[in-house]
């Protein structure tokens, strides 16, 4: 498919082909302390070569509001330009021939993905297939715009197009990785199916090592990333949170799809589960699984379901679905929007995912049959502890654990490690 030029950044034939191994490394944009808006909280700086200063500001210092209500000014030689509000979450600024652009939140919605803006707030980026992930100076070139699309990872230079993608990367490479020897890993599969309403979705499936299909129906586990605004790409699968590589080495299958409301298919996809977290959403994901379990790839009899944050969410919000799951992890996960609208950091931010008990796990705990392990870091300010608890003491076949210091990610390995084995008790009873 070609593309032709959206709002002046040149997006170019987006089937070229072309593995980059790294970009430029992004300017330091952390606001000098010497930077000051009168009445505004200093949050991104980027410094012209003449040394005049782009500034993002908040309207507070707290993430909400502050981050709701940014503004861009320019500043030379201590003179203040105001530019005006930005849309929410304004962030990543550049100059780019001389004028200003950054990324934000496509109006009107907090949950509609990124989009890139010049100086006048004019979206530059709308009609654009990807999602808008990063913007990187790059001091006398225009700058590089990085573009999540499908499952893979665009380069494109501002006002010149597709500069390379990075179509997958199923092995560790450098670092630590020259130390895992000749481990196997799991053998990792691109996927593309259609929704019920016959929505295009993607996602990933990894198998055993030294497995294929054909060895199949194996036990399957669902993994659901956070975000939502967030997607699984092509990339190695090996991380902290019980992931797949991590199950394929104990003999698990591991599907990872991208249901809407995920970042790589467009504004409008991002979107669609404004209002509506654990709806069509939900049925994305389980028509993966459905699909996987009649190609004879999933035993439907050995399921389990894992996720952080609004993963987590919706590993509990499927298990108030369905029976089928024979097991289920859900780690910092949203059991009641309400609560967390009132009590959580983002709280604006969730109440335009979802604002009613309707999308609330907790709101249909007795329907669980599922196990539960619940996993929650104690000083979680994104998703409070209290989540947790609520989902617990609500569903008396549950277990949690509580990692002491933690906040939204465990920082500790010691925690890592425990959580990674736990995870593989609970879904050796599959």
């Amino acid at each position: 498919m070609t593309r032709t030029k959206t709002g002046g950044l040149g997006v170019r034939d987006l089937t070229d082909e072309m593995v980059v191994d790294h970009c430029p490394p992004a300017a330091d944009t952390a606001p000098p302390r010497d930077v000051h808006v009168p009445g505004r909280h200093v949050a991104e700086v980027a410094r012209h070569p003449d040394g005049r200063l782009a500034v993002i500001t908040w309207s507070s210092p707290e993430i909400d509001p502050g981050l709701l209500h940014p503004a861009l000014h320019v500043i030379r030689d201590g003179e203040i330009t105001d530019l005006g509000p930005t849309p929410a979450d304004a962030g990543k600024p550049v100059w780019w021939n001389d004028e200003v652009c950054y990324l934000a939140l496509t109006p009107p919605h907090l949950q509609g993905g990124n989009a890139v803006f010049d100086q006048h707030h004019r979206n530059l980026t709308e009609g654009l297939p990807g999602c808008p992930t990063d913007l990187i100076q790059d001091d006398g070139h225009a700058p590089i715009m990085v573009v999540a699309t499908g499952l893979d990872t665009e380069f494109h230079r501002l006002g010149h197009g597709l500069l390379g993608r990075i179509t997958g990367a199923h092995r560790p490479r450098g670092g630590h990785a020259d130390q895992l020897g000749d481990v196997e890993w799991g053998v990792q599969e691109r996927l593309r199916y259609r929704a019920r309403d016959g929505l295009d979705l993607d996602g990933l499936l990894v198998l055993p090592p030294n497995k294929t299909r054909r060895d199949g129906p194996f036990p399957l586990i669902t993994l659901i990333h956070g975000g939502p605004y967030d997607r699984w790409s092509d990339d190695f699968q090996l991380h902290w949170v019980p992931s797949a590589q991590w199950f394929a080495h104990q003999g698990f299958a591991s599907f990872l799809p991208n249901p809407r409301g995920s970042l790589g298919r467009g504004h409008e996809f991002a979107a669609a589960v404004a209002g509506r977290v654990g709806q069509e959403e939900w049925h994305d994901v389980e028509t993966g699984i459905d699909l996987l379990v009649e190609q004879g790839v999933a035993d439907p009899d050995r399921l389990g379901i894992s996720g952080w944050s609004h993963g987590g969410f919706m590993a509990a919000w499927a298990t108030t679905r369905t029976d089928r799951f024979k097991a289920a992890l859900v780690g910092a996960g949203i059991s009641d929007w309400p609560k967390l609208i009132e009590k959580g950091e983002w709280g604006t931010f969730e109440a335009a995912l979802g604002d009613s008990p309707e999308h609330s796990p907790l709101t249909y705990a007795d329907r669980i049959r599922t196990p539960l392990l619940i996993v929650h870091g104690a000083e979680d300010t994104n998703v409070p502890l209290e989540q947790a608890e609520l989902l617990h003491r609500a569903v008396r076949h549950s277990e949690l654990v509580v990692y002491p210091g933690e906040g939204h990610s465990l920082k500790a390995r010691e925690h890592r490690l425990d959580l990674l084995n736990r995870a593989r008790r609970l879904f050796a009873t599959l």
